[in-house]
């Protein structure tokens, strides 16, 4: 079953690439090598700084989210699924954040599914703007910059 997964994977990325390095424009060198150079230092700045306020959220998320089902069965779920998505989230990146010092291919890997994470999420609370914004901007940037880390 894994293998199977992985094979899914490997072609949801293949087709990525197609289209997103092959077929769209390419970002300028310089631009790419800015990116893969200070994206671990503000992925960690902004990572520590927002901690306490995330670590904040969560818990009075987590007091709120039965009073968030007032609102609804979709207003509720939708918050349930947004917290569980986005602490997923926040682990896979949290522990990609060495790894992209290093130009790890696995710190790649794990911010690339931390993407797909948050695509999922836009997906099932059926948000079409973050779908398309977010999920394509961040894909388009972490695959022009995917041959820098090996």
């Amino acid at each position: 079953m894994s293998t199977n997964y992985k094979s899914y994977l490997k072609q949801l990325e293949d087709l990525l690439h197609e289209y997103l390095v092959k077929k769209a424009p390419a970002l300028p060198t310089n631009i790419k090598e800015t990116i893969v150079k200070f994206a671990p230092w503000a992925i960690l700045v902004i990572f520590i700084l927002t901690l306490p306020v995330i670590l904040f959220v969560f818990g009075l998320g987590a007091l709120m989210v039965p009073f968030s089902f007032m609102g609804g069965v979709t207003a509720g779920t939708n918050t349930v699924i947004t917290f569980v998505f986005s602490a997923v989230q926040m682990v896979l990146e949290a522990m990609a954040i060495p790894g992209l010092f290093k130009n790890s291919r696995n710190a790649w890997n794990l911010v690339y599914y931390a993407t797909l994470v948050g695509a999922v999420q836009y997906v099932v609370t059926f948000n079409l703007g973050g779908l398309l914004i977010g999920s394509l901007l961040s894909l388009y940037i972490l695959f022009q910059v995917r041959e820098h880390y090996k």
